[in-house]
């Protein structure tokens, strides 16, 4: 078993490492049913709520999703299987995952009370990472017993109060073709959280290239018409009203996570809607992704540093690129307090479940006939030579 110190924290601090920008390079989307498709049908645009909503309205028709499946990377994997066969260049990179993985990565040095395990493989000089499933289906029920403080809502309801603030914030177009109707209808909506847009991005922190891909919320304005120019995404986030000190270390500490789930995939701006203990939507805020580490280290605590998180990222992937050499399935693995990640081989050969086998034999099929293609030149040349 290898392993990787995360303490003493100090030695990632300084300037940040390079940083890529996160450049998007396809898109997939789930609709209502929770189906996938590879087109923008699920893209959904920012228009603000009305503010006193009730964000408990609706909680008894709520259309959730049933997560316990367990669906690897395999939409990320055929979006790029329909990424290659379009442009007829293989998708390379480093490390390929969502952008869920990278999060906990990223948000080590600065989060002790909660452990992460994944699965990786190495597949033709990539690293495949995705979530342990079984270790995911055991953090969520052990959230969900935790009681709830006398009066206090559940955790069924506060997770629905986001669900809720993101339909109360979309249109499926802009502004000007959506009726008056629908926006002032939003709050009467039945909650579905099966409906996705999922963008992939290129990008980049130290040595490693990374292909991501991840749910945004939805756009500010429109997309741009160049495809090297951002996107003017938007997230959305709920918090607690701050109301006093621990209020406030506590807002502080979730400003680490909402800063780096944007910052992976480029995001540049947060909205976050502040609520009631009870659910009632009181106030908006907007936030630019990137003043988010400065807003902290000088008007906050610093209870978190976000060059330290970029730096800390960067040795941990250049690590793991030499750690993860072989073939087989691999366990990286933080448990909850422990100083630090742990990478150790599970299965010696193949990929287990972490490569679908469409990909693998799209990946095949593409080297088999790029080496056709090279040895019928190397012929070709021969009989050059030889005239």
């Amino acid at each position: 078993m290898d392993s990787f110190a995360i303490h003493p924290v100090n030695r990632f601090a300084g300037s940040s490492a390079a940083i890529r920008r996160p450049k998007e390079i396809a898109y997939f989307s789930y609709d209502d049913e929770h189906k996938f498709h590879l087109d923008e049908r699920s893209l959904r645009y920012y228009y603000p709520p009305r503010l006193g909503a009730d964000l408990s309205k609706g909680f008894n028709t709520f259309q959730q999703l049933n997560d316990t499946a367990d669906d690897h990377l395999d939409s990320l994997l055929n979006t790029i299987i329909d990424l290659e066969r379009r442009t007829g260049t293989k998708c390379t990179a480093d490390i390929i995952t969502w952008r869920g993985m990278m999060t906990k990565i990223m948000a080590t040095p600065f989060d002790n009370m909660n452990g992460f395990e994944m699965n990786a493989t190495r597949f033709q000089d990539s690293i495949f990472i995705e979530e342990n499933h079984e270790h995911k289906i055991e953090s969520k029920k052990a959230q969900q017993d935790q009681p709830s403080r006398p009066g206090a809502p559940s955790q069924d309801l506060m997770a629905y109060w986001g669900y809720k603030f993101e339909t109360l914030s979309l249109m499926p177009d802009q502004w000007d073709p959506t009726s008056r109707d629908f926006i002032e209808g939003r709050e009467d909506m039945v909650v579905n959280n099966h409906a996705q847009y999922c963008s992939v991005v290129k990008t980049g922190i130290g040595k490693a290239k990374m292909v991501i891909g991840g749910e945004v919320d939805a756009l500010w304005d429109c997309k741009p018409d160049g495809k090297d120019n951002p996107i003017n995404w938007v997230e959305l986030k709920t918090s607690a009203e701050i109301e006093n000190d621990k209020d406030n270390m506590k807002y502080e500490r979730k400003l680490l996570k909402f800063w780096i789930q944007s910052f992976l995939l480029g995001v540049p701006k947060i909205i976050i809607g502040f609520r009631s203990k009870n659910g009632i939507l009181q106030r908006l805020e907007e936030l630019e992704t990137k003043n988010i580490p400065t807003m902290v280290k000088k008007q906050g605590r610093g209870t978190w540093d976000g060059n330290l998180c970029i730096n800390f990222t960067a040795s941990f992937l250049d690590w793991l690129k030499q750690t993860i050499i072989g073939e087989g399935v691999w366990r990286i693995r933080r448990r909850q307090r422990s100083p630090v990640v742990e990478v150790f081989r599970k299965e010696e050969s193949g990929h287990g479940d972490v490569l679908s086998r469409d990909f693998v034999e799209w990946r095949s099929r593409e080297d088999a006939g790029g080496v056709k293609v090279i040895e019928a030149a190397k012929e070709r040349l021969l009989d050059l030579i030889k005239e």
